[in-house]
């Protein structure tokens, strides 16, 4: 396999095309002084490349030496003057849009963003990182999921790549076909679980897109470096079959071997040509979350966000929770949480929390903190007399043990194991929406905790497991409420408000990305990933955190980011994992303090503005 990787390595360096150079050494994308770009194009084909389009913007010795007098209107207008006037058609969209169904006004903002996208990305970054809190609920959870059902209609470019069942054999030569000499980071999906929206086949792509919209907003990875991936093995979603506006292959999904030897053959091909890509997997059904994670993680830079990412966030959530009753973060040992969802989100979060406890006990063993959960799927409760027992929920089921509570059998409903075990966190990533009923959130009011907590994880909006209107109106105006997707706050009347925590991925998933492409991680390991979960926890202050904010605002999500990104270099480092990046070696990641790691992210961020283009003849 290496000789096989060395002669691609070498047919890569003859192939890959030189789309753009910069002029001078390396130095950050955020310096005052822009560096010039040669580029191998000019006239028309400078304004349909949305990478070097600036419209309206090219100087007037550009649209000299580019050939593009005559091609553009007159008038030149600044960078931040074509962003002001993309707000006001943005503006004007919502206001004749106002009065039309939540569903097609979400498309339709979604589809001017999309345009924008595809003409000009540069200024399409730009609108998206400084209107970030209005516009990643477009591009990304939860409009991303009706992009995704509607796909086949809203489809007119390509972005990323498409690797099907029929390219087995071809893969490790079609990677040469994407036109980046460098990507730093992949989205990869197989569509076999959207949201919760199930099996979407190829349709899923729109998740990847999305994902990476954010890794550029959040983390200033450089959009000319990442790349979205969908797996096409066929789908099982027999409407999807029958639909003549489905792009993707009309088979049912591979399965066993025939589905592991593709997923194989594309992991090979990408870090064959990019051997220091990271790879984040996203939206794969249970069952082949877990495999794929344990057959590539301790050989590739990648990691599930499903898993691994989810279960951060909600990690930092429950210690929020923990503070906001009051009490040390060590009494998290000591909580009581009923877990709705046994999908690799809800056992990534039971895996990552009972590491947590464990080392809060001072212990390697998990069999005391495993007692501390109470699991339920579709079923109801799980047991040890559940027959064909998951062996992923095994280490979770109830039977015997300390804690067990009289009366709660296997099966038992949701309603039977929260007034039973009255838990201090109710948390729900069922992907089943209003799951988390009136008769469920009133026995939440009897929940030993002071301030219970409510988290309804699961996305899109309408797969919530409550809303927030109905958490604080059922389960009392003194819980802790989170959501995946956004929901408004809660007047409560008096002056209160009942605050409404946004518990999503993107508050992890970047900053674990950079962090590991800014330490040189070998791996993402655990300890990095409890890194980030811990930073996150701890970027709110007690103020906030007595207020009911467990979560910051969306608007601080590059702030946020990079020191969630430095808690993963710092631990990376600590763990011997690290090589450094470009001229900062392991050496000097080790002599950093947190603040000097975390200015050492910032200035490694991309961020989007336009350089002089000049043409090599």
């Amino acid at each position: 396999m290496s000789q096989v990787r060395s002669a691609y390595r070498s047919l890569a360096r003859l192939r890959a095309p030189l789309f753009v150079r910069n002029i001078g050494p390396w130095r950050n994308f955020s310096a005052k002084v822009p560096r010039p770009c040669i580029v191998h194009k000019r006239g028309s084909d400078i304004l349909h490349d949305p990478w070097f389009n600036k419209e309206t913007a090219f100087s007037v010795t550009e649209r000299d030496r580019l050939g593009l007098r005559g091609l553009l209107p007159p008038r030149i207008i600044s960078f931040q003057q074509q962003c002001d006037r993309f707000m006001v058609s943005f503006r004007s969209l919502e206001h004749n849009t106002r009065d039309g169904s939540a569903d097609l006004t979400a498309l339709a903002k979604w589809r001017i963003l999309n345009r924008l996208h595809d003409r000009n990305e540069t200024l399409y970054y730009k609108v998206l990182i400084d209107h970030i809190e209005e516009f990643a609920p477009i591009i990304y959870t939860p409009t991303v999921g009706l992009v995704c059902q509607n796909y086949g209609g809203l489809f007119r470019r390509p972005r990323g790549m498409y690797f099907s069942a029929r390219d087995k054999g071809e893969m490790m030569s079609m990677i040469y076909n994407w036109p980046s000499e460098q990507v730093d980071m992949i989205v990869v999906t197989d569509g076999s679980r959207i949201l919760g929206l199930g099996d979407l086949g190829v349709q899923g792509v729109a998740i990847p897109i999305g994902k990476l919209d954010m890794y550029v907003a959040a983390a200033g990875i450089n959009p000319q470096r990442i790349l979205p991936v969908m797996i096409d093995v066929g789908t099982n979603n027999v409407k999807l079959l029958n639909n003549s506006l489905y792009l993707g292959l009309r088979q049912p999904r591979l399965e066993g071997d025939e589905y592991l030897s593709v997923l194989d053959e594309f992991m090979e091909a990408i870090f064959t040509r990019w051997p220091k890509v990271i790879v984040q997997f996203e939206d794969f059904q249970t069952k082949w979350a877990f495999k794929l994670l344990q057959r590539y993680r301790k050989s590739f830079r990648m990691f599930n966000d499903d898993v691994q990412g989810t279960a951060g966030v909600a990690l930092a959530g429950l210690l929020g929770a923990v503070r906001a009753q009051g009490r040390p973060i060590t009494d998290f040992v000591k909580q009581k949480i009923v877990v709705v969802g046994a999908g690799s989100a809800g056992i990534g979060v039971l895996n990552t929390a009972v590491q947590a406890m464990s080392r809060m006990l001072g212990s390697n063993s998990s069999s005391s903190a495993n007692c501390q959960f109470w699991l339920l799927d579709k079923s109801g409760l799980i047991t040890h007399a559940r027959k064909d027992l998951d062996p992923e929920a095994a280490p979770f089921a109830r039977g015997f043990g300390p804690g067990e509570i009289e009366g709660l059998h296997e099966g038992a409903s949701l309603v039977e194991v929260v007034k039973k075990v009255k838990p201090h966190v109710l948390l729900g990533l069922s992907g089943v929406g209003g799951i988390f009923s009136q008769e469920v959130l009133e026995a939440m009011r009897d929940s030993e905790s002071p301030r219970p907590a409510i988290f309804a994880m699961s996305n899109p909006t309408e797969n919530a497991e409550c809303t927030a209107a109905d958490a604080f109106k059922y389960a009392g105006e003194n819980i802790v409420f989170a959501s995946g997707s956004p929901f408004q706050d809660v007047d409560l009347g008096n002056g209160k408000i009942g605050h409404s925590n946004q518990g999503n991925n993107m508050y992890l998933f970047p900053g674990i990305g950079l962090g590991t492409f800014l330490s040189g991680a070998h791996i993402v390991s655990d300890r990095m990933l409890q890194a980030a979960a811990e930073c996150l926890a701890e970027y709110m202050t007690d103020a906030e955190i007595q207020r009911g904010l467990i979560f910051p605002s969306i608007s601080s999500i590059r702030n946020i980011t990079k020191r969630v990104a430095a808690a993963v270099v710092r631990a990376a480092v600590a763990e011997d994992l690290a090589d450094g990046y470009r001229e900062t070696g392991t050496k000097e990641l080790r002599q950093m303090s947190m603040e000097e790691t975390v200015k050492y992210v910032g200035d490694n961020m991309w961020f989007p503005e336009y350089s002089p283009l000049v043409l090599e003849k």
